[in-house]
């Protein structure tokens, strides 16, 4: 099968590419010009380059590769996380306009499947629910949360309601593992261990992870899934006044600080808060049943009547 990857040297994407080749796909992963071509051609793939925000330029690299799927896995993402929300704007005018290009192309040229990469932990539910595939995104979140939600919900529907090809939305909980920022030497635990983690107000939020092989996986098999909407979540939704201790316990940091809501919202921003008092976790029941979807345990859980985590 011939597969687009556009976003393909990012945190999923070139694992994916890893993974679709190794199976006997062939494929051809997107890039931004000199950015990570040769680790594409290096696992099998053929490189291509485009300015994903020019859509001639996206139509004529996808007209050339001739996909029968296309799979959209762009983020614009900060190498310092305390810059997430600053980095906002530009990632959501990449899935808005950047997005609507690779749509627009794909409906065009007769792509078969469109499979979407979206948010796993926006996901609208009452507190102490899991949000299933039937939730909404947190179209009413403060500030850049709100924006970005609203402009990926809105590309999840014109995929789903796109009558041109069968449309795919995989809702990804936060990565982890090799690549990302949550890993024993990545971002978070640099700045756990720098005693720069606080826990905001009680905590509350919770949080749904999925390892970046999991996540992988699951896209693989997405490839000829039914269609429709996924949450790519594992099993172990936390909030973050029991994930945050548990991973610093596991990244050898000291334990968190506390930081009331007031203080936040003065120090850190109405965003911030919200991430750590207003998420809700997600439901994987369809990926399981639909994708073959068999998450591993987050691996800084702490296991039951014990209060010792190890990552050797």
């Amino acid at each position: 099968m011939k597969i687009f990857v556009a976003g393909a040297t990012g945190a999923v994407g070139l694992p994916l590419v890893r993974a679709l080749c190794t199976l006997g796909h062939q494929v051809t992963g997107m890039t931004r010009a000199g950015l990570g071509a040769d680790r594409l051609r290096e696992l099998g793939a053929s490189a291509c380059a485009a300015d994903v925000f020019d859509p001639k330029a996206v139509r004529d690299v996808i007209a050339a590769a001739a996909p029968d799927v296309v799979i959209d896995q762009l983020t614009w993402l900060p190498a310092n996380p305390a810059d997430i929300i600053k980095s906002m704007p530009n990632d959501t005018r990449l899935h808005r306009e950047g997005g609507g290009n690779l749509l627009a192309a794909a409906e065009q040229l007769g792509v078969r499947r469109y499979i979407l990469q979206s948010r796993g932990f926006y996901l609208d539910a009452s507190e102490g629910r899991l949000a299933d595939e039937t939730a909404k995104l947190r179209y009413h979140a403060p500030g850049e949360i709100g924006e970005s939600t609203r402009a990926i919900g809105a590309y999840e529907d014109r995929v789903l309601a796109s009558a041109a090809l069968e449309g795919v939305v995989l809702r990804y909980g936060f990565f982890y593992g090799p690549g990302t920022w949550y890993r024993p030497d990545g971002a978070i635990a640099e700045q756990a261990r720098n005693r720069e983690s606080a826990i905001i107000g009680e905590g509350n939020a919770v949080w749904s992870f999925v390892h970046i092989d999991d996540a992988v996986a699951a896209t693989v098999a997405s490839v000829t899934a039914e269609p429709g909407i996924y949450n790519v979540v594992d099993d172990d939704p936390l909030s973050v006044s029991e994930w945050l201790p548990a991973f610093a316990q596991w990244v050898d940091a000291p334990q968190p600080s506390r930081v009331s809501v007031e203080e936040a919202l003065k120090t850190a921003g109405e965003e911030a808060v919200y991430y750590h008092t207003k998420l809700t976790g997600a439901s994987n029941s369809r990926a399981k049943a639909k994708l073959g979807f068999a998450p591993r345990p987050l691996l800084w859980k702490k296991p039951p009547h014990s209060n010792q985590t190890s990552r050797r």
